[in-house]
């Protein structure tokens, strides 16, 4: 099968946070099924042009038609990559080869996709690259189930077209005028895009897409509510027909407590008490903590942003660190409200506290091996990677039951038996620390039970396989229709 997926980022070539982690192992793990052809178009973004590790070359040059604008396109074919996928960039100096910082936040955001969304449906005409599956992702290449439906047909006539929905928060919202100004499409698809009187980009792929699919089984059913939709439930509901779930993976190569280079002593399934013990004793002396291993670290990696749940682990930290022993353990940067309360509890509790404001992948490995308990309270999350992460080093998940969370950490009881977890049902600070203190139980008083639990988490298959069987199965659900 001939798949090509389209995307604003992927690692490692550009990555801002969990569609650039699918991007890198989905299309590897589509690639080793014996028989399929993969193919992964990206933005040439400045850090990748620039970056000797990534040698391309030129395969490709055309003009893209975005309204009365007509505007450069070089597709450039990656060198050197031999796990199966090809990997092309889309380059254009203007839209992202001139560009230095994040990879989004600039106000012409919407012409800049539109763009890479109709660029490559351009380039895989040119090159004669007709896939029998296209699999796009998020607002930024929404577009493209609605161009081909409109304008590029012909060229793709037996094409179908996946649009994955990563995070649904971020719709690709544009002013009205954006329809004709840089679309230019035909007027029948007016409706199709707007949406309160604006142009709404994922509206049109969701309605315009053969299949439409999200990363677990659970957040396709939120997505019905209006309380995770962020107003696009009516949308998604008349599309119920053809929304499905499919939980991501992690990369079990990089995360993995055998090898990882991060990490001061390495550990499996079957020698992860001695292991982690180390592993913890070097966390607490490496960022300030007493070193007592009787005491639970609680850990928590996370961009500090409020639908992290961080509004409840405010309300309930001071209350949390007077009544019990324990230690918390924070990693990451975001909002300054939360980086400021953070700080501001490790002052005022300087042996129970580490905030650790910061950026660093080898301390987040090292803090998912020598934690016993990781935090996740998410208000939402559509699936979460960083609990499959913990649990992969046997740390201990506290999860609010909600999106992939809710699929991927099966409560346990308070014998730690069944279950990879602890979790809680409603939103709010009392039930969150209610399930905490139930894990605290366990820890204390029934440490075998604990040590269960950890081995059970460690001997969950969380690799990419799974997730590419069904991807496939679907794929192939979309090519019998």
């Amino acid at each position: 099968m001939k798949i090509t997926l389209l995307a604003s980022e992927g690692a490692p070539y550009a990555k801002s946070g969990g569609l650039g982690d699918v991007m890198e192992a989905l299309p590897a793990a589509l690639a080793r099924i014996p028989g399929n052809q993969v193919n992964l178009i990206l933005p040439y973004y400045k850090k990748i042009k620039e970056n000797d590790r990534y040698p391309t070359e030129l395969v490709a040059q055309f003009q893209v038609g975005l309204g009365w604008r007509r505007q450069y396109a070089g597709l450039m074919k990656l060198q050197g990559r031999t796990d199966g996928v090809t990997v092309y960039f889309i380059d254009n100096a203007y839209y992202f080869g001139a560009r230095p910082g994040a990879l989004y936040g600039d106000i012409d955001d919407g012409e800049r996709f539109a763009f890479f969304s109709k660029a490559c449906l351009d380039a895989m005409a040119i090159i004669g690259e007709i896939p029998d599956v296209i699999q796009c992702n998020d607002w930024q290449t929404a577009l493209v189930p609605t161009f081909l439906a409109a304008q590029y047909r012909p060229m793709f006539p037996n094409t179908k077209v996946m649009f994955t929905i990563h995070n649904i928060e971020y719709q690709g919202w544009c002013n009205a005028d954006f329809f004709d100004d840089v679309l230019e499409l035909p007027w029948e698809y007016r409706t199709t895009l707007d949406m309160n009187g604006a142009v709404n980009l994922m509206k049109g792929a969701i309605e315009t897409a053969d299949l439409v699919t999200t990363v677990s089984k659970t957040y396709a059913k939120e997505l019905m509510y209006p309380y995770y939709a962020h107003g696009l439930d009516s949308v998604i509901a008349n599309a119920a027909w053809k929304l499905t779930g499919i939980t991501n993976g992690i990369d079990v190569g990089t995360f993995n407590p055998e090898t990882d280079p991060a990490l001061p002593a390495h550990f499996n399934a079957n020698s992860f008490i001695s292991g982690k013990a180390a592993c913890k004793a070097a966390l607490q002396r490496e960022v300030g903590l007493p070193e007592k291993p009787e005491v639970p670290l609680l850990v928590m990696v996370t961009r500090l942003a409020g639908h992290k749940g961080l509004d409840l682990l405010c309300y309930i930290a001071r209350r949390l660190l007077w009544e019990q022993e324990v230690q918390l353990l924070i990693l990451g940067t975001g909002e300054a409200q939360y980086e400021n309360f953070f700080q501001g509890l490790q002052a005022e509790f300087p042996d129970k506290v580490a905030a650790k404001i910061t950026f660093d992948l080898g301390l987040a490995a090292r803090i998912y091996a020598g934690g016993d308990i990781y935090l996740m309270p998410s208000k939402s999350e559509p699936c979460g990677l960083s609990q499959m992460n913990a649990m992969r080093y046997g740390t201990v998940p506290v999860v609010h039951a909600t999106g992939g969370l809710q699929d991927t950490v099966p409560p346990a009881d308070d014998k730690g038996q069944q279950g990879l977890g602890f979790t809680f049902q409603s939103y709010n600070g009392d039930d969150f620390l209610g399930a905490l203190v139930r894990c605290l139980t366990l820890y204390r008083n029934n440490p075998n039970g604990f040590h269960d639990l950890q081995h059970r988490g460690m001997c969950q298959d969380f690799s990419w396989d799974k997730p590419a069987s069904a991807y496939m199965a679907l794929f192939q659900q979309m090519l019998a229709q």
